[in-house]
């Protein structure tokens, strides 16, 4: 300590001052590294870089890449880890169930929508129309109206579930214009005539009216004859024929008169002469078509097996049909036996393209006539042949 020199501050050389300037930084800087992997060793060690992580921040050799999209999967499996920790057990996401909605109750029934209130009401307001005359009948006293909502609904039941019957051929009646249907005529009482109106009324798509044309002998029955008019019957004469068939209307006649209504049983399904050929004449006229139309089923209703021609005379009847139940068995013996049906409208006859000189040539009425005959005799026997039973 006596051998020390001493240096006064201010005169140490500027070389060893410039020394320790720099082994107080190195000391410095080895301080803040030893401080740095101090509190390193008591951190917990962080996890490796995965291989496929680009290394962050900038530095030597390190290159900036392009981000790889997330697939679902890992989107959703990351969610999930930052929704419930690292260290908890993954609990899966409730997936929302679409709940279907409630359908909406049905409205009560309100009076009058009902089909019975509806029927009340359509038949309040019939009867009011009857009461008050508030309904057109036309010049030949068809009453459409009555005809649609009455007649025609007390004999549908008899054609549909009594006869049964079945139409073939309603596409060959004209959906417009006039029309003659001419048909054979059998059975004792003239049922099948009514059968062929509801065969038009119900099965033409064009929804068309049959017009016939009936024998003097139903317009002198007293209740008959009203029913008649009202049904859209008329007399079986030209002029009527020829007033309808201007008015565009389907008519309907069957040219065997009372020759094939009271015919014996043994001479079913031979058709009787048909008259003079004035239903030619008459669509001769007017050039519509006709319509031939054969019927099978109505010969075999009132098996005619005698006619009481002095019964006849008195009651001023063309025949007194006798049959094995009439009139043995008084009212009930006059009920029709259930046979089945079948009427075959065949195709029209065109008239239009004859001079309107033709009406008056009788060979060509002659030729016309037998022509409509032979077609519906002909389709009479191909029905009998396909018919299983006369019932069935």
């Amino acid at each position: 300590m006596a051998d020390a020199k001493v240096i006064p501050f201010g005169e140490e050389p500027r070389s060893r001052r410039a020394g320790r300037r720099a082994q107080g930084r190195g000391s410095k800087s080895s301080s803040a590294a030893a401080s740095a992997a101090a509190s390193s060793a008591s951190e917990p060690a962080s996890p490796s870089p995965s291989p496929s992580e680009p290394p962050s921040g900038p530095g030597p050799g390190r290159h900036s890449l392009a981000s790889v999209p997330e697939q679902p999967d890992a989107v959703e499996d990351r969610m999930a880890g930052e929704k419930h920790g690292p260290n908890d057990a993954p609990v899966p996401v409730p997936v929302p169930v679409p709940v279907p909605e409630p359908e909406p109750e049905p409205e009560a029934p309100r009076p009058g929508d009902s089909s019975w209130d509806r029927r009340l009401a359509e038949g309040l307001a019939f009867l009011r129309r009857r009461v008050t005359g508030d309904y057109e009948v036309d010049e030949f006293g068809y009453d459409k109206e009555l005809t649609d909502q009455v007649l025609m609904s007390l004999i549908r039941p008899l054609y549909e579930n009594y006869f049964r019957v079945e139409v073939k051929g309603i596409e060959n009646i004209p959906s417009d214009g006039g029309a003659l249907v001419v048909s054979n005529h059998s059975g004792t009482l003239p049922l099948d005539g009514l059968m062929m109106q509801v065969a038009v009324h119900d099965n033409h798509p064009a929804g068309r009216h049959l017009r016939l044309l009936a024998a003097d002998l139903v317009f002198m029955l007293p209740v008959v004859n009203e029913l008649a008019r009202k049904a859209g019957h008329t007399l079986a004469c030209a002029e009527d024929a020829e007033r309808l068939l201007e008015r565009g209307e389907i008519v309907g006649v069957m040219p065997e008169g009372f020759k094939g209504l009271g015919k014996p049983f043994g001479e079913r399904y031979k058709l009787q002469r048909f008259g003079r050929g004035g239903f030619v004449s008459t669509a001769l006229r007017h050039g519509v078509p006709i319509v031939p139309c054969s019927i099978v089923g109505a010969e075999e209703i009132y098996p005619m097996i005698g006619n009481s021609k002095t019964l006849a005379r008195l009651l001023g009847f063309p025949y007194f049909p006798i049959t094995p139940t009439f009139p043995w068995l008084g009212p009930l013996g006059a009920l029709p036996l259930p046979t089945k049906w079948t009427i075959q409208f065949g195709e029209p006859i065109p008239t239009d393209g004859y001079p309107p000189e033709a009406a008056e040539d009788p060979m060509l009425m002659f030729n016309l006539t037998d022509q409509v005959r032979e077609q519906i005799q002909h389709t009479l026997y191909k029905l009998l042949v396909q018919r299983r039973s006369v019932f069935f």
